[in-house]
């Protein structure tokens, strides 16, 4: 390779690094930007937006399910054209105009709000500090972390319900950006992002919000699965990692629920806690496990900050083994 290749590749890999770093600092000590400045709250008015228009009225006459997948597929690809344009842009302009340390800063910068783990960690930390008020205090603060009906939940379903958000949202806020960021550079984190916020919103097999989503939301749900699966083994491979333990049967586990990719971080946390995780009427991971104490919560807050870190350091060593070829690749 010739010199000034190396130089090329060895400055992009420490812009990558130092951004990714950096990004993890700013949540740390700063944690989310305010609604106006943040690139997940556009994508999410974006695709609220778009999904009135391509989802009918539950109560209305059904289109034929070709025609909702079709449109809900290029409604999808509209928006995730749009980000990729935008972060691309970012890109380009940071690594082709800015010295590295600048360069770094700024996309680190642009990194940060597609990263999400103080924030994770602060929600499910108060959700068992509601519980210890009250069992009602409890059910509403879970009511910030999951779709689900809260209010029948007792003290042991809203604790299992917290870890359980914990586990799942460590991949799809941390671990799965990462991932991407390392192939891609940012436009490979912000498209994961904007399609775990179009299966947020419109990836329901059914209906939901008087409009029906089972076809019309198809795409953005296989989507999602398709860029989540490798990332959710390896947070339950970094959770493992981090309690130093190995879950046994975790395939086994992973495969009761529903979806191809949420049980596995889920199935490695019950596992490594000794803990029992429910979604009542759904699946129950690691059932011979005894119910979640507070404890618990704190040590699964314990564990996904260290799994976080392990990811770091497994990025970084992507990025310095390959030279920020990512970056190299869009920038």
């Amino acid at each position: 390779m010739p010199a000034g290749s190396e130089a090329l590749l060895g400055a992009h890999a420490c812009v990558a690094i130092g951004a990714l770093w950096l990004a993890l600092a700013i949540d740390r000590w700063l944690g989310e930007p305010p609604a106006r400045w943040h690139p997940v709250v556009w994508m999410g008015a974006w695709l609220g937006w778009a999904g009135p228009r391509i989802a009918p009225r539950a109560d209305a006459q059904q289109p034929g399910p070709f025609r909702l997948l079709v449109l809900g597929a290029l409604a999808w690809w509209a928006g995730a054209a749009m980000v990729v344009v935008a972060s691309w842009a970012v890109q380009w302009h940071v690594m082709r105009h800015l010295p590295w340390p600048v360069a770094a800063l700024t996309l680190a910068l642009a990194l940060k709000p597609l990263l999400a783990w103080r924030m994770l960690r602060d929600e499910v930390l108060a959700v068992e500090a509601a519980l210890a008020e009250s069992l009602e205090a409890g059910r509403s603060r879970l009511a910030h972390l999951v779709s689900r009906d809260t209010q029948s939940l007792d003290a042991d379903a809203v604790r299992e319900s917290a870890i359980e958000s914990l586990a799942e949202n460590l991949n799809d806020s941390v671990v799965a950006p990462l991932f991407w960021f390392v192939l891609f550079g940012l436009p490979g984190a912000a498209v994961y992002r904007f399609a775990n916020t179009a299966d947020a919103m419109w990836g329901y097999p059914g209906e939901r919000g008087g409009r029906s989503w089972a076809w019309a939301g198809r795409w953005a749900a296989r989507a999602d699965d398709g860029l989540s699966w490798v990332p959710a083994r390896l947070s339950a491979l970094l959770i493992a990692l981090a309690a130093w333990r190995w879950p046994s049967g975790l395939a086994r586990e992973a495969a009761r629920t529903p979806s191809p990719n949420s049980g596995w971080p889920m199935a490695a946390m019950a596992g490594v806690l000794g803990v029992r995780l429910r979604k009542p009427g759904v699946y129950t991971l690691n059932a011979q496990g005894r119910a979640p104490v507070p404890a618990d919560a704190r040590a699964c807050a314990v564990l996904g900050g260290r799994a976080v870190f392990a990811a770091a350091v497994l990025a970084t060593a992507a990025l310095a083994g390959t030279g920020g070829a990512g970056l190299l690749r869009i920038g």
